[in-house]
C-alpha cells in the first residue's frame, strides 16, 4: 500500500491527519503489516490527556503486545469505538476505518517532529 502524502508520521508507525487543530491519529500499514492480525486494541478515554511520544495504549495481535505513541500532544476528543468489536478495522483499513483517536491539539509546533510522507518511506527502506 502507498503511503498517503496527505498524512504525517512519526518514526514508531503512528500516522496523523491534522484538521485545523484537530488529529486523527492510527498505526501505518507498514505497523499492521508488521504485528499481523490484530486482536485487541486497548485506547485512552475521552478527555485524557496525550504528551507527544508517551505511550497512549496498546495493540495486541497474533505476533506480540506493542505500545501505542502519540505523535502529539493534547486532549483525546474521540475514540473509534468500532475497533472494540472489530479491530482488525486496523488492518483491513489503516488509513481509514482502522483509525485510532482523534484529539484536540495542545502544541501545533510538534508537528513538525513528524516526518512527510516521502521521508517516512525513506524510513522505511532503511529499516
Amino acid at each position: 500500500m502507498a503511503v498517503p502524502t496527505d498524512l504525517r508520521y512519526s518514526e514508531t508507525h503512528e500516522w496523523v491527519k491534522v484538521d485545523g487543530n484537530i488529529a486523527t491519529i492510527g498505526i501505518t500499514d507498514h505497523a499492521q503489516d508488521e504485528l499481523g492480525d490484530v486482536a485487541l486494541v486497548t485506547l485512552p478515554k475521552p478527555g485524557d490527556a496525550l504528551v507527544f511520544d508517551d505511550s497512549f495504549g496498546e495493540i495486541e495481535s497474533i505476533k506480540a503486545v506493542s505500545d501505542l505513541y502519540s505523535p502529539v500532544s493534547g486532549s483525546v476528543i474521540e475514540v473509534n469505538d468500532e475497533l472494540v468489536d472489530a479491530p482488525e478495522l486496523v488492518n483491513n483499513d489503516p488509513y481509514g476505518k482502522g483509525w485510532l483517536i482523534k484529539v484536540e491539539l495542545s502544541n501545533l509546533a510538534e508537528l513538525d517532529n513528524l516526518l512527510n510522507a516521502t521521508k517516512y518511506d525513506a524510513f522505511l527502506e532503511d529499516l
